[in-house]
């Protein structure tokens, strides 16, 4: 349900309101991804002040990573369950304590502590602010639009705090692990003013207890496992029995899922070959593009000496191409569709970081890493809205949050394995001399990986488009009848 002061007019103009509303709902977005990239840069000097070990530092990434990807699910459903508005402000309220705390924090383990909690309010938010956006816009043009801007928020979060991170470690860390705060809570002031009320879903057959505690354990194990994999050895005792343990938990998940009254996850969503090829190339994307800024990170300042914010800069022009394109590629995905997007975007990013394996230890910018950067820009910006649009079209309101839910779900559990699958890599070729030229070919294997995990979302994608030219369609709003009629029946039980 939502309110008339924020639908869209029968002539699809945006009120004031309506502006408002999304800006609330970009704003945390915003906040999620400048949270993820800001606390790279600062890690060194987290270490430093408060005298903590590497694999304590990786715990400041990790605690994030595992709030975030193991509650997304619970998240979702949530929002559905309790009223979407609801659900967004508290969980930004929480965002924005957690950052003071983190900032104020004088110990390792309540720093930890604190981004395990800004993970798990994110967690909430995420798909809550998703979802809000999908049953607000009718689906179509204007849905498309805001999906557009909303997810190039996101992107230009990631890229801004690369670069804020870098001005602000000079003065001192805190001010990374601070500067969110503020941002929350005037979003939380302007959300309570502009967000739609939405009603609390009715006649539901009860609380998916069971699935909920099952499903929040599964991805939480399954998180920390991946996270864990790379420092305990993929092949331990432990790795082993504790994917064994996820498996075991997966499937109990399932068996309660296909039981419950009231599925937190109704799997008769992923029959639908649209929604699985969403939820798959979410997890090549951004397990690709994790991978990928991880060792390009390495490589600019281990091995090139660049500062901080000199990497930041040379990440900018990616973010900056992003930015640019935000009210453009909600038209294009009218007139083309999100299937031929999601493939033209897959194809730049493969090119892209094949173009920057030819890298070397005195690299010229402008003939290797700036095309790289534009290309990756490109495809950033075609893929990750379009992914959104395909992910949530077709699907009821009062199952948005679970999509949203879902697809987040995807993008989380999509990078943290994919980069510890890098790191593995990285680290089985690492060469016993270490020199500067050994290093770099260590890496190179590394970004062939995250090169295949591109051409593998295309090929992902390129069975859409081959199912498509053999039934006859018709485009409409950015859809087709297949995808917005056919795609709506077959997700249903």
């Amino acid at each position: 349900m939502t309110s008339p002061l924020t639908t869209p007019s029968s002539e699809g103009r945006w009120t004031p309101r309506l502006w408002g509303t999304l800006l609330v709902l970009c704003a945390a977005m915003f906040l999620d991804a400048l949270d993820v990239s800001m606390v790279g840069v600062a890690l060194p000097s987290i270490g430093s002040d408060l005298h903590l070990s590497t694999s304590t530092l990786q715990w400041i990434v990790s605690g994030y990573i595992l709030g975030y990807g193991g509650l997304l699910l619970l998240g979702g459903r949530t929002a559905d369950l309790l009223g979407r508005r609801q659900v967004f402000l508290v969980a930004l309220g929480v965002f924005a304590l957690a950052s003071l705390l983190g900032g104020l924090v004088d110990s390792g383990p309540l720093l930890i502590a604190s981004r395990f909690i800004k993970g798990l309010s994110a967690a909430f938010t995420a798909p809550a602010g998703l979802s809000i956006i999908t049953t607000t816009f009718p689906e179509g043009p204007l849905r498309n639009r805001a999906l557009s801007i909303y997810t190039t928020c996101a992107a230009t979060g990631f890229s801004m705090g690369l670069v804020l991170s870098g001005l602000l470690t000079e003065a001192s860390w805190r001010f990374t692990m601070l500067l969110p705060a503020p941002i929350a809570l005037i979003a939380l002031a302007a959300g309570l003013k502009l967000l739609p009320r939405s009603a609390r879903e009715k006649n539901h057959a009860g609380y998916d207890i069971p699935g909920a505690v099952i499903g929040t354990a599964s991805m939480l194990l399954l998180v920390f496992t991946v996270v864990q994999a790379p420092e305990a050895g993929w092949a331990s005792a432990r790795t082993l029995l504790s994917f064994l343990a996820v498996a075991v938990l997966l499937t109990a998940f399932v068996l309660v899922e296909r039981r419950s009254p009231s599925p937190l996850v109704r799997l008769g969503v992923l029959r639908s070959g649209t929604q699985v090829r969403a939820q798959l190339g979410a997890v090549a994307f951004f397990g690709s593009y994790v991978g990928f800024q991880f060792l390009t990170t390495l490589y600019m300042q281990s091995l090139l000496g660049w500062s901080a914010l000199h990497t930041a800069l040379a990440f900018l022009p990616a973010g900056a191409l992003v930015a640019v394109s935000s009210t453009k590629v909600g038209a294009i995905v009218d007139r083309f569709g999100t299937q031929r997007l999601i493939a033209a975007g897959f194809a730049l990013m493969a090119v892209g970081y094949a173009l920057f394996l030819q890298v070397d230890l005195d690299p010229v910018y402008a003939a290797v890493i700036l095309p790289s950067m534009l290309l990756i820009g490109a495809a950033c910006a075609l893929v990750f809205p379009s992914l959104n649009i395909q992910a949530t079209n077709g699907v009821e309101d009062h199952e948005q949050g679970m999509v949203s839910g879902l697809l987040n779900t995807s993008v989380q559990v999509g990078g943290a394995i994919f980069l510890a699958v890098v790191t593995a890599v990285v680290t089985a070729a690492a060469p016993a001399d270490v020199t500067p030229q050994g290093v770099l070919d260590s890496y190179r294997p590394g970004f062939m990986v995250v090169t295949g995990i591109a051409v593998v979302g295309l090929l992902i994608t390129l069975t859409g488009l081959r199912g498509r030219r053999t039934q006859p369609s018709i485009v409409v709003t950015g859809s087709t009848v297949q995808e917005a009629e056919a795609e709506r029946v077959a997700v249903r039980d």
